[in-house]
């Protein structure tokens, strides 16, 4: 226990961070205080005003500055396609590992009834309400593997079939130069679902 209550509120602090537990929280905290102080100043300043001008896109729902972000404001992106992802996370992955040209829009979640997460948490009203106006040709589930992602999907494809509109799901299973034998049973299994014929 450090005799410090700043200190110790610094360390709580730090611990809201995903994947930062009492130790890691501390030892962040000592080394901003030992070696980094400029560093800790300059994270605060950012910190605050990342928190009072970061907000949500209208559209998409992606974390933005302005009304739109620069997906939804680019005339050049394809409006025949519709991706749907759990997180900005999931969109900026897409965007730096796929040619995906088309739009977003980012449910800031999955459904998860246990934790109070229904269709109303989501923006599934919005979503509908852009598949009515936009028409899209495609829209591209893309949310995870989980049971909670595949419960999202199921609930997606319901959503997307009332407009009269093609529901299509990324593809899950073998990672690109897995080896079987170190591959889970229940991704193997997906995988093994999923199969599709082998093009001549």
């Amino acid at each position: 226990m450090n005799e410090s209550p700043l200190i110790e509120r610094l360390i709580k602090a730090l611990q809201c961070l995903p994947g930062v537990g009492p130790r890691s929280g501390q030892r962040m905290a000592f080394h901003l205080l030992e070696r980094g102080r400029e560093d800790g100043k300059r994270l605060a300043s950012v910190l605050t005003e990342a928190m009072e001008r970061i907000g949500h896109c209208s559209q998409c729902r992606t974390f933005s500055e302005q009304e739109l972000c620069s997906v939804c404001a680019n005339p050049r992106r394809d409006h025949k396609l519709l991706c749907v992802v759990e997180s900005p996370a999931d969109l900026m992955a897409i965007e730096q590992g796929t040619g995906y040209r088309g739009r977003y829009f980012v449910l800031m979640g999955n459904l998860s009834p246990l934790d109070g997460i229904g269709p109303e948490e989501l923006g599934m009203e919005l979503l509908a309400r852009r598949l009515r106006e936009e028409r899209p040709e495609e829209v591209v589930i893309a949310t995870s593997a989980t049971v909670e992602g595949e419960a999202t999907a199921h609930y997606l494809g319901g959503l997307i079939r009332e407009q009269a509109l093609k529901a299509t799901r990324i593809a899950h299973g073998v990672p690109l130069g897995g080896e079987l034998e170190y591959v889970d049973s229940g991704t193997l299994a997906h995988a093994f679902s999923g199969r599709q014929i082998l093009a001549e």
